[in-house]
């Protein structure tokens, strides 16, 4: 049997730091992941007879379960908790008077109906930090709705950028938009947990799915302030930015050439066989290039039909051109790269009894580096004893108490 692989000690720059994480699914729970990946304690809180649907995701499936779980709670402890029930409610505060941070994702307005709004957690604790995701942010004549990845994605005007011209804008097959905000949520927590240490006190961050996928939408709004360009779908290429595009190679598969500085573009003519064409007039630099894309896209591509595609990447490589295949999930899993930098990882599940891969932590810090500690918790609850015990001392029979009440 293959044993679980151990972490280093201190288990990375946020060790100290308590987190309660409420909420399901994707965006609060991954604000969560990041931050227990660099070293926070992380409690996840699900009801008792409602855990995170999460843990049934995935597309993969061995002897009945599915493994976003695995990777998406990892280094995370799980407590159930009825925070609409007035025990449950005390012993949240109770948690509350020792954490440094609250992830939550629910609809603007649910922990006040709970009596938790932030005024109450900072009446309890001076220094708490309430990190908020929601569809649309706390405040607006939207903050009520309900939001989920896909509208936002949508509604911000990422998804019409997506797709090709005239066809249906696609989404990308995973929850962009969710992913988004757990990031700009942890970055969030982490610029509270620096303000804290020059006011001592906490504060609300407030991450709204909307916003986190238009934060990322570089030039789209003073394009359209200034020149009243509607940015649409392009394809596989960006309009303008010449080359950068896919190519079909001998053997039906496709490389991504990225030449649109004008020295790489030197080097990929040369490269190429072709270095009179780095100073042809439609060529000789990058406004040039994007007028005459098309007939550039089908110099290279006539060329790369000719290629293997490992024989293409290898002597744009050495030429100092930037190219690289459109790898499969297998592909990624056996990259040495991203082997080496520790990217494909173990994480033992306890509820096949094996280690299962996925992503490693990011980003890589020199004295600290984060780790993963443990898979995502097998069973709601199943850090109880461990978390109440903090609380109640050990009283077992005020533990049995609370779950025949319902309350764990």
């Amino acid at each position: 049997m293959t044993v679980p692989t151990q972490a280093p000690d201190p288990t990375g720059a946020l060790d100290g730091i308590r987190v309660l994480e409420l909420g399901t699914l994707i965006s609060g729970p991954f604000a969560g992941r990041l931050l227990g990946d660099t070293g926070a304690e992380v409690i996840k809180v699900e009801l008792p007879t409602a855990p995170d649907p999460l843990r049934t995701w995935g597309q993969a499936e061995l002897d009945g379960e599915h493994f976003f779980w695995t990777v998406h709670a990892r280094n995370k402890k799980a407590i159930t908790l009825d925070l609409r029930a007035p025990a449950g409610r005390e012993l949240f505060l109770e948690l509350v008077d020792r954490a440094d941070i609250i992830v939550e994702n629910f609809r603007p307005g649910t922990l006040e109906r709970w009596d938790l709004g932030y005024d109450v957690l900072r009446a309890r604790n001076v220094g708490i930090i309430l990190v908020r995701v929601s569809g649309y942010g706390q405040t607006g004549p939207d903050a009520g709705k309900a939001g989920y990845a896909s509208v936002a994605e949508a509604a911000s005007g990422l998804r019409h950028m997506n797709g090709f011209p005239g066809g249906p804008p696609p989404r990308l097959a995973l929850s962009l938009g969710d992913s988004l905000a757990g990031m700009f949520a942890a970055q969030g927590a982490l610029a509270a947990l620096y303000r804290r240490t020059v006011t001592g006190e906490g504060q609300v961050v407030d991450v709204a799915l909307t916003e986190s996928c238009l934060a990322i939408q570089e030039s789209t709004i003073p394009d359209y302030d200034v020149g009243g360009v509607v940015r649409g779908p392009s394809g596989t290429r960006l309009e303008g930015i010449a080359p950068s595009n896919i190519y079909r190679t001998a053997d039906g598969s496709w490389v991504v050439i990225a030449a649109n500085q004008d020295t790489v573009f030197a080097r990929l003519c040369q490269a190429m066989g072709t270095p009179e064409l780095a100073a042809d007039d439609r060529f000789v630099d990058h406004t040039a290039r994007g007028r005459n894309q098309d007939e550039l896209d089908a110099i290279i591509g006539a060329w790369a039909a000719q290629r293997q595609p490992a024989a293409i990447i290898e002597t744009l490589s050495d030429a100092g051109v930037i190219a690289g295949p459109i790898n499969t999930v297998a592909e990624v899993m056996n990259d040495p790269q991203l082997q080496a930098r520790g990217m494909i990882a173990d994480h033992w599940e306890e509820r096949i009894g094996r280690n299962v891969k996925g992503p490693g932590v990011i980003p890589v810090l020199s004295a600290s580096p984060g780790a993963i500690r443990s898979a995502g918790p097998a069973r709601p609850g199943q850090h109880n004893d461990e978390v109440y015990a903090g609380l109640l001392g050990k009283d077992a029979a005020q533990l049995d108490r609370l779950r025949a009440e319902g309350v764990l």
